[in-house]
């Protein structure tokens, strides 16, 4: 299996609050509805410029509504894909990007204007890091990687660390905790933590949760204990986002 402050990046409301929201995949990664909802999509190019930070509790079709547009533009001005992930202390757009071009939200524009060659060039292959954080990230626990990133697949958006019950799970890189609990399915006992406007990562399968949402947290710092919750063995699940969009982890972690 494989995943943008939290309070402090409220804790669960009432069960049947919780249920509403699970039916968009939690109330902290939200999936919404493909379609529907909102003004009938006509192509709008609604408030350029202007931008919302994801809260808690959000989905896509809520904050269209409030904003008075249709489900089907937000998404495609974000650069969104079903099933439409946000997550709280994510940047969104709420209207097309300069130049009539959808993107993801804080993502900076640019125009580049390559000089001709003087002779044929290959063609690079496009880079697979979307871009530098800026920080060094650690391993968030030690073990042999069980399964990794696969771009496009739901089900693989970040890697797996094998290990024991009870193992120490340590914070990636220095930040906020926005999430801390098991409203996600199939993500068990599920932390995660917001490093900065852009970048997040998340532990999920955790046997014991030992920070609280709103906690800021060090690179290093034990935030959880390897468990199997959700899953079927011992074993962290392991992802990095940046602006709501998973990477794969290995492309940021130190080389072993």
């Amino acid at each position: 299996m494989t995943v943008t402050s939290g309070r402090g990046w409220m804790r669960l409301g009432l069960v049947a609050g919780l249920a509403l929201l699970l039916a968009a995949c939690s109330s902290t990664v939200v999936r919404t509805p493909q379609a529907g909802g909102g003004k009938p999509s006509t192509a709008s190019t609604g408030s350029p410029g202007a931008t919302v930070v994801v809260q808690r509790g959000d989905t896509l079709y809520s904050i269209a509504r409030r904003s008075g547009v249709a489900v089907a533009d937000m998404a495609r001005w974000n650069g969104l894909q079903p099933p439409y992930t946000i997550y709280p202390g994510q940047r969104l757009l709420l209207g097309q990007a300069t130049g009539g071009k959808s993107g993801t939200a804080t993502a900076p524009t640019r125009t580049v204007v390559a000089p001709k060659p003087a002779t044929p060039a290959a063609t690079p292959a496009p880079s697979s890091t979307p871009a530098s954080s800026g920080f060094a990230w650690r391993w968030p626990a030690q073990g042999v990687v069980l399964a990794t990133y696969q771009p496009g697949n739901n089900t693989r958006q970040g890697i797996d660390i094998g290990g024991s019950s009870g193992q120490p799970v340590t914070a990636a890189a220095d930040g906020v905790v926005v999430y801390s609990g098991a409203g996600l399915v199939g993500y068990g006992e599920l932390i995660i933590i917001k490093h900065n406007e852009q970048w997040l990562s998340a532990y999920g399968h955790n046997r014991k949760r030992l920070v609280s949402e709103g906690q800021s947290v060090k690179a290093g710092q034990q935030i959880a204990e390897m468990g199997r919750t959700g899953t079927d063995r011992d074993k962290l699940h392991f992802e990095i986002r940046y602006n709501g969009k998973p990477v794969d982890p290995l492309l940021y972690l130190p080389k072993r």
